[in-house]
Formats: C-alpha cells, structure tokens, sequence
C-alpha cells in the first residue's frame, strides 16, 4: 500500500478544509488533484479503487472529523440553542420556538442522505477513483450552480420570486433541501453547493442558504467520519498517525477560515464564480482523463 508523505498530507489537508466547504466538491478533488500531478500522488487513488481500506480513505475519514469541528467551533452558539431546542421539543411534544423549529428541519433535513449514503455506500464508492467520472460529475457541478443563479435572476426579473426566512421553512422545505444533499454523494458534486441550491430554490437568501447548509452538513461530514473510523485505527491508518494529526489541524484551521470567508462572501455575492470554476477545470479535466 501507498505511504502518505507530511508533504501529500498537508496539501489534501489543505485541499479538504477548502473544497468540502466551497461549493467545488472536496470529495472530487480528493480525486481530480492526485491524478493530475501523478507520480506517488496518483497511486494514493489508484490503490483506493482496488483495495477497500487503504491508507488515503483512512486519510481522508480525519480530515473529514476535522471539518466537521471546525463547523461545530464556528457555529458553536447555534448549535448550543437547537441541542438545547430540540430536547426542549422532545419534552412537549411540540416545536414552538424558532431554535425548536431549526433543529427538526435539521433532523429532517439530515434524514435523505443518511439512508442513501447507507445503503448505497458500496455502488457510490466503486467509482471514487474514477478521475474521468469526477471530472464529469464537477463539470455538471458547475451547470447546476449556474443554472440556479440564472433561475433566481430571472425570476426576481420578471417579480416572481418569494423570498423566504430560514426561520420560516416548513418541514417539506427542510426534507427537500436535504434529499439535494444526496447528489454530493457522487465525486465531483459539491455537498455545500448542491445544497445551496436547495437553498435558494426553495426561496433563502444565499446567506441564510449558506447557514442551514453549514449547518446540515455538519451532522452528516461528522457522522460519515466516525462511522468510518475503523479505518483509520485499523491496519490502513497504523503507518500515518503522525500525517492524520498535521493534517487534521491543517483541515481544521483551514475549513474554519472557509467558513468565515464565505459567510462574508455570501452577504451580497452569488455562485457564479464557482461555477465557472467548476465548468472550467471539469472540462478541462475531461479532456485530459477522456
């Protein structure tokens, strides 16, 4: 099995704290980037595609859990109201409150994509490793982002747009927006992006968007995470404990100031570059991986 080197594991680590959290696929990347630079690079994923447990899955499970704390740290306060929220609910039978309400859609929200992820967990990772398959998937990643915000435009355009609270969704929303979390589950479609769209799509500014996306993220990156832990404290992550440590602070202080850059971002920015982005390298990777 392929050794990860420090110098491989801070940049992936790098790599997830950005794209897990920007709308460009982080699990794409995780594909896309080792491929292209070749060498040792490549044989971190080629590995991954015949062997189930190797140690760059194992990698990749911490810088998840990394992530997902950083998510938790940044929204710390929230998350302390809809715990606090939901156990309140529990006891009377009912969400009144507006912390109430958000930790059900939560709840209903995370549902889809956990009993997919569950039971199509084997299919999806058959076609990890498959760079030209990343490739198209981000390419369609960037189609999806694009589309959305020509929809939005026009629609304010022609006056037919609702604008929506967060703290208004209904439980339907929730679930919907949820269910587009499903698509992340292919590399190449960004689990933050295709939620953004949800988002939007069902009437959220891209700022409220962006919170409840963050926030239904964060049970499903930290879940996935521990799930998988006994890969990384089996056989494939015995040789990279001092990697996984470098690079969950890496991913972790990395995926915090993502957070923080694009809560501002998103105040009165679009996806419009990301889907460029995603149009621009996808395409061009389909080219080189066709």
């Amino acid at each position: 099995m392929t050794e990860i080197t420090y110098l491989q594991a801070i940049v992936i680590a790098v790599l997830q704290g950005v794209s897990e959290l920007f709308p460009i696929s982080s699990l794409g990347h995780s594909v896309l980037v080792p491929a292209l630079l070749g060498g040792s690079w490549s044989e971190l994923v080629a590995h991954s595609s015949s062997i189930k447990t190797t140690p760059y899955l194992a990698y990749l499970v911490a810088l998840h859990i990394a992530t997902a704390l950083a998510l938790i740290w940044f929204y710390r306060r929230d998350w302390i109201k809809i715990v606090a929220g939901f156990f309140t609910s529990l006891g009377k039978r009912k969400a009144e409150s507006v912390d109430e309400r958000l930790a059900w859609l939560l709840v209903v929200g995370t549902i889809p994509v956990g009993l997919v992820g569950f039971v199509m967990e084997h299919k999806i990772s058959a076609i990890f490793s498959n760079p030209l398959a990343a490739s198209v998937f981000l390419f369609i990643n960037g189609l999806i982002l694009l589309v959305a915000e020509v929809l939005v435009r026009r629609s304010k355009e022609h006056k037919t747009y609702v604008r929506r609270q967060l703290k208004n969704l209904s439980y339907g929303d929730g679930a919907v927006i949820g269910f587009f979390q499903i698509f992340a589950l292919l590399a190449g479609i960004s689990r933050s992006g295709i939620t953004l769209v949800g988002g939007l799509w069902r009437g959220l500014s891209h700022e409220d968007a962006l919170r409840f996306t963050f926030l239904l993220a964060t049970p499903v990156i930290f879940a996935a995470g521990v799930l998988e832990l006994p890969k990384l404290v089996g056989p494939a992550g015995a040789s990279i404990h001092g990697q996984v440590i470098v690079g969950m602070i890496v991913a972790g202080l990395t995926a915090y100031a993502s957070i923080r850059f694009l809560t501002r971002y998103f105040q009165t920015r679009t996806l419009t570059p990301f889907a460029i982005y995603c149009l621009v390298v996808g395409g061009l990777c389909i080219i080189r991986f066709a």
